[in-house]
């Protein structure tokens, strides 16, 4: 089973940028599809953006598209997820998930993003 640990996460002004990383480790990660998901206060965790491992296809949700970026790097096994023009509304834990057919899913422990208006 992939462990995963979540960085980058802090407190940002409205408009602002951060970097989440997501480090794997454990499992061949060019194997796993991953993801970001992300939990505010009072809500269920919802899907942020995922990237395949063939052929590395993205998807975001409608509310981050065109401000957050997933991109993986095989070789560092690293998932990132670039955010810019941050919203007070982005504020949540963000959490990393990555699945595979064979070892299913994993998530790691979650990063706080708060947005300051």
């Amino acid at each position: 089973q992939v462990q995963l640990v979540e960085s980058g996460g802090g407190l940002v002004q409205a408009g602002g940028s951060l970097r989440l990383s997501c480090a794997a480790s454990g499992g061949t990660f060019s194997r796993y599809t991953m993801g970001w998901f992300r939990q505010a206060p009072g809500k269920e965790r919802e899907f942020v953006a995922g990237v395949a491992w063939v052929g590395g296809t993205t998807r975001y949700a409608d509310s981050v598209k065109g401000r957050f970026t997933i991109s993986r790097d095989n070789a560092k096994n690293t998932v990132y997820l670039q955010m810019n023009s941050l919203k007070p509304e982005d504020t949540a834990v963000y959490y990393c998930y990555a699945y595979s057919y064979r070892n299913g899913g994993s998530w790691g422990q979650g990063t706080q993003v708060t947005v300051s208006s």
